[in-house]
């Protein structure tokens, strides 16, 4: 089960394909973004972890998605340019993916089974849903978009720890 979800094929924005084990991290943190939400400014705080922990093993993945109210209706190069321009981001970021619906990305349909969110749904309910996930794959938690990236640090630090 974690060799597989290590091993699901993705589309960075630059269209380069990557699975979650090339990136060799210890912990890995995959959220949906999007541009025009109340959550965006959470930019801010994933690329403030990424740099505190990049060094010590994680990896902040963002996968743009237009599901919830249209909120990221831009193309891969205006993604990329507002994340850069506007929040500084560095951490990759993956081209524009379903995380609901028969068309949902195949990393979600698995991150959605292996952590399900309140009272067992498996449904993503917003833009900034976080799953971390360990570097072996085995270990997976679902944050909820009201969770600050900030909040995340301690099971972010028991990750690389272990």
């Amino acid at each position: 089960m974690s060799h597989d979800l290590l091993a699901i094929p993705c589309a960075m924005i630059s269209g380069e394909r990557k699975t979650l084990g090339d990136f060799g991290a210890k912990a890995i943190l995959v959220v949906n973004t999007a541009s025009q939400c109340g959550f965006t400014p959470q930019y801010e705080g994933l690329e403030s972890l990424w740099k505190r922990y990049a060094d010590k093993g994680l990896v902040v993945l963002g996968f743009p998605c237009n599901q919830f109210g249209k909120q990221e209706p831009g193309d891969e190069k205006a993604i990329s340019s507002f994340c850069e321009l506007n929040f500084g981001v560095s951490f990759p970021l993956f081209r524009k993916v379903e995380v609901n619906g028969d068309a949902a990305h195949p990393l979600y349909v698995h991150l959605k089974r292996e952590a399900p969110g309140l009272l067992g749904t498996q449904r993503i309910k917003w833009n900034f849903t976080k799953f971390l996930i360990s570097g072996d794959g085995r270990q997976v938690t679902r944050y909820a978009p009201t969770t600050k990236p900030q909040a995340l640090s301690a099971a972010i630090e028991a990750l690389l720890d272990s």
